[in-house]
């Protein structure tokens, strides 16, 4: 029995459906999700034949070093912006052999947060090889840290299957 809530399994079986149909890989770049966004699609029999591997690059050093983001870029507009989002989408997908990457770095909180930067807000990145990067913005400021996870890894999987159904 899965521990997942509801919603994620059930829009991970949907992007696996999708994605082994059109025969598509993914890659995950995971920070304040830690994997929950890979957890979720290999919760789903099946997953094996789209998920092409996840990095959970909690830290700065790990997102310079298993996603090659540029340590200026980080230092110049921190691990959790539109930059280094749309950087660690590009470096799951060179680093990978997959077809579609997603990207997750946001304040889960409850600590962690500034004026410019509270909890609760979250970037994304998504890379598809051929294509330019897209990236969006959201603010769970509702929720908890519990919450902001896993609303992130909601939206991480609704890009997902967004640009597997292209």
């Amino acid at each position: 029995m899965s521990t997942l809530p509801a919603i994620l399994t059930e829009t991970a079986r949907e992007l696996v459906a999708l994605a082994t149909d059109k025969g598509v890989t993914l890659a995950t770049a995971e920070s304040c999700t830690g994997g929950l966004v890979a957890a979720s699609i290999t919760e789903i029999a099946g997953s094996s034949a789209v998920l092409e591997r996840g990095f959970v690059t909690y830290s700065n050093a790990a997102k310079a070093e298993s996603l090659a983001v540029p340590v200026a870029m980080i230092a110049q507009h921190g691990a959790v912006s539109e930059q280094v989002a749309s950087a660690m989408a590009e470096g799951a997908l060179f680093n990978s052999h997959a077809d579609i990457a997603v990207a997750v770095t946001g304040i889960a909180g409850p600590g962690g947060g500034s004026d410019e930067k509270p909890v609760g807000l979250v970037w994304f990145g998504l890379a598809r090889r051929g294509e330019a990067t897209r990236t969006e913005r959201h603010f769970f400021d509702h929720l908890d840290r519990h919450g902001v996870r896993e609303a992130a890894a909601f939206e991480a999987l609704r890009l997902l299957t967004d640009a597997a159904r292209i």
